[in-house]
C-alpha cells in the first residue's frame, strides 16, 4: 500500500478507566525497524495490542493498513490480523501438537485449502527461520531460541506486511536474542515492517533502527541518542585499534 502502513495522530489509550498513553503521534511504514522502549508498564504492549485490535482506540486518529481502527468492527478484525504476524515472548505454540503441525493449523485457520501448498509454504518458512527438516518435533523437544524461530516462522506464513515482537529476546541468554534479532531484520529488509518491544537497549546500538522511549504516558522519538551511541562505540572500537597497532609497532 502506499503511504504510512501505520499512522497515529494525538491518539488516547486507556484501559478500564485506566490512562496508558496519550497524544500518541506515531508513522510507520514499510521496512522500518522499530523499536519501543521503557519501563515495565509504561504502555509497550497496550501500544502493540491497540495495532491488532485488542485494545480499542479512546480518542484521535489511528489508522493500521487502511483500517480505521477507531471503529472498527469486530466482524473485520481477522481481516486485519491476517496482514500482521504477532511474536510473543511466551511462545504460545500448541504444546500437543508437533512443530508443521502448529503451522498447518495456523494456515488452514487463515484460509489455505490446498494440502500441497500449505506443505510448500511450511517448508518454506521453516528454511526461512533456519528450522529446515524440524517439522516433526514437539514444542517441548526444541530450545528457547528454537521455539522463538519456530514463533517467528509462524509469524511470516502469511507474508504480513507487519510484524509485532513483543520482547522476542526477553527469555533468551544474549547469544540467542541476538540471532532472533538478525531473523527479524533479515525479515525487514524483505520489505516488512517489524515493531519489537525490548528492556536490552545494546541491541539498539548493535542493530539500529528507529527507537520510541515510553516514559509517562507518551512516547517519543529517540533514534538520534542510540545513533550518537553507535558512533561512540565505533570511535572507541578505532581507537583500541590503533592503540594496539602502536604498540606491536614499538615492541
Amino acid at each position: 500500500m502506499d503511504g504510512p502502513l501505520i499512522r497515529y495522530k494525538d491518539v488516547y489509550i486507556s484501559q478500564q478507566e485506566l490512562r496508558i498513553l496519550e497524544e500518541v503521534n506515531l508513522e510507520v511504514n514499510k521496512g522500518e525497524f522499530v523499536y519501543l522502549i521503557g519501563k515495565v508498564g509504561s504502555g509497550k504492549t497496550s501500544l502493540l495490542k491497540t495495532i491488532y485490535g485488542e485494545l480499542d482506540i479512546q480518542s484521535g486518529e489511528a489508522e493500521v493498513l487502511g483500517y480505521n481502527m477507531t471503529n472498527l468492527k469486530r466482524k473485520h478484525i481477522p481481516e486485519l490480523r491476517r496482514c500482521l504476524g504477532i511474536v510473543f515472548q511466551d511462545f504460545q505454540l500448541l504444546t500437543d501438537r508437533t512443530v508443521e503441525a502448529n503451522l498447518n493449523f495456523v494456515l488452514r485457520a487463515t484460509g489455505w485449502t490446498n494440502t500441497v501448498a500449505i506443505k510448500a509454504r511450511i517448508e518454506e518458512v521453516l528454511d526461512q527461520v533456519g528450522m529446515t527438516g524440524k517439522g516433526y518435533k514437539m514444542p517441548n523437544e526444541l530450545s528457547g531460541g528454537e521455539q522463538q524461530r519456530i514463533v517467528i516462522a509462524r509469524a511470516i506464513l502469511n507474508r504480513p506486511d507487519i510484524i509485532l515482537a513483543d520482547e522476542p529476546t526477553g527469555n533468551l541468554d544474549t547469544e540467542t536474542g541476538r540471532k532472533i534479532v538478525e531473523l527479524l531484520k533479515s525479515i525487514c529488509a524483505t520489505g516488512s515492517a517489524i515493531i519489537m518491544t525490548t528492556h536490552n537497549l545494546n541491541l539498539l546500538a548493535e542493530y539500529p533502527g528507529i527507537v520510541y522511549r515510553f516514559d509517562n504516558h507518551h512516547i517519543k522519538e529517540v533514534t538520534h541518542e542510540y545513533s550518537r551511541m553507535k558512533k561512540r562505540e565505533e570511535k572507541t572500537e578505532e581507537e583500541k585499534k590503533t592503540t594496539f597497532m602502536t604498540q606491536e609497532t614499538a615492541e
